[in-house]
């Protein structure tokens, strides 16, 4: 979304028909700004909260939460972030690209906690990880630089596959480097790459037919919040058409999908919790560092690998930080 458009989209945010209001109330106000769907992240909700427990609100008592879910339809994300401005919330966290940069842009004093899976720094959303500067800070899975080790993995899991797929989201340009480097590593290995974008249901279909018609061996999954959000669309096309496939995140996994590598989705909302708790007790945003993952888990999913016929290489057993059973 460029500027001027968001300007724009800011300036007639007034006619749009605003969220119900919750009752006044003397508690702070968070705000909750999503691009995506709430039905498919209560996972993701209940580790915001209680990252936002530990750091001692909870729901309810201590805090009100009023969450505004652009429901993939990101031309709403101005008139969301705007109805909860005027609501006088005290923090802000984004889950996405675009309410991180419309957050951003609308608001220079509510301090505001992204969750990423991109550098944040090359998104500027900060100026640097250390010290972030201005009312921005958050929480970022560096995902986008793990692609190489994924098709790593995944070519030690089909060690006899020639044609793999990576699955990216055509309106994200965040994804850009993350789908070079994959596409590099790929064909240092020898592999045929086609590349696979999706950004609907009905598109995510169309990619599981085309896979089919190309006989591809295998897929990799590129970071996206709008992946994530479809995650269960993903593994039963995954299942269905028999594709070996590997994600970004455990979340995929423990739903069923085959093999993930990287950090804990849950865990970055867990930590932005714990940072929004922390900015409503007291802390500047521009002191509190970007969170980065320390560890990067590799989880396989037994069940799922039987059900595709796949004899998992022991060595790749042996280096699981979890095999689900």
């Amino acid at each position: 979304m460029r500027r001027r458009e968001f300007l724009g989209a800011l300036g007639g945010a007034a006619a749009w028909p605003l969220a119900a209001r919750a009752q006044q109330t003397t508690k702070p106000i968070i705000g909750f700004l999503s691009g995506e769907r709430a039905d498919t992240n209560s996972v993701l909700i209940a580790a915001f909260r209680e990252g936002l427990s530990a750091a001692g609100f909870m729901e309810g008592k201590d805090v009100v939460i009023e969450y505004r879910w652009a429901d993939s339809h990101h031309e709403r994300v101005p008139a969301l972030a705007l109805d909860l401005i005027r609501r006088g919330v005290k923090v802000i966290l984004t889950h996405g690209a675009v309410p991180t940069y419309v957050a951003k842009g609308a608001t220079a004093t509510i301090p505001i906690v992204f969750t990423s899976a991109f550098d944040p720094v090359a998104m500027g959303y900060v100026a640097s990880l250390n010290r972030p500067s201005g009312n921005v800070t958050g929480v970022t899975l560096i995902a986008s630089q793990l692609g190489p080790k994924r098709v790593e993995l995944l070519h030690e899991l089909l060690p006899k596959a020639g044609i793999v797929g990576l699955l990216f989201n055509p309106n994200n340009p965040n994804t850009e480097p993350d789908r070079v480097d994959a596409q590099a590593a790929a064909r240092g290995f020898g592999l045929q790459v086609h590349t696979l974008g999706a950004s609907t249901d009905p598109e995510i279909d169309k990619v599981f037919a085309t896979l089919a018609e190309r006989k591809i061996d295998g897929l990799l999954v590129l970071p996206d919040a709008s992946f994530l959000s479809r995650r269960d669309q993903l593994i039963q096309l995954a299942a269905r058409n028999a594709v070996p496939t590997i994600y970004y995140t455990r979340e995929y996994v423990a739903a069923g999908g085959l093999l993930s590598y990287g950090a804990s989705v849950s865990g970055m909302f867990r930590q932005a919790g714990n940072y929004v708790g922390r900015i409503l007790g007291g802390a500047i945003p521009a002191d509190l560092p970007v969170a980065q993952p320390t560890k990067f888990e590799l989880v396989i999913n037994l069940k799922t690998a039987k059900a595709l016929g796949i004899a998992l290489p022991p060595s790749l057993l042996a280096r699981a930080d979890e095999v689900i059973e």
